[in-house]
């Protein structure tokens, strides 16, 4: 169940799902919602979500990792 303006960056390695939450945040500066599979690529776009300025809030759900970026 995907919103229309999330990023599935599912089966996608690092630095591709960092990449594609910044160019989400720049062309959304309100904020994203980026689904990853993996715990490096949670890890990686969590940083990279606060190191932006941004308040990440991540729930897991059936193996997948939903982060939240918001102002």
């Amino acid at each position: 169940m995907l919103k229309s303006d999330s990023i599935d960056a599912r089966g996608l390695s690092c630095p591709q799902p960092v990449i594609l939450a910044q160019k989400g945040l720049k062309s959304n500066p309100d904020g994203i919602v980026i689904i990853v599979d993996n715990t490096t690529a949670k890890n990686n776009v969590e940083r990279f979500i606060r190191n932006a300025g941004y308040k990440a809030s991540i729930r897991e759900e059936n193996d997948e990792f939903i982060l939240t970026a918001e102002k």
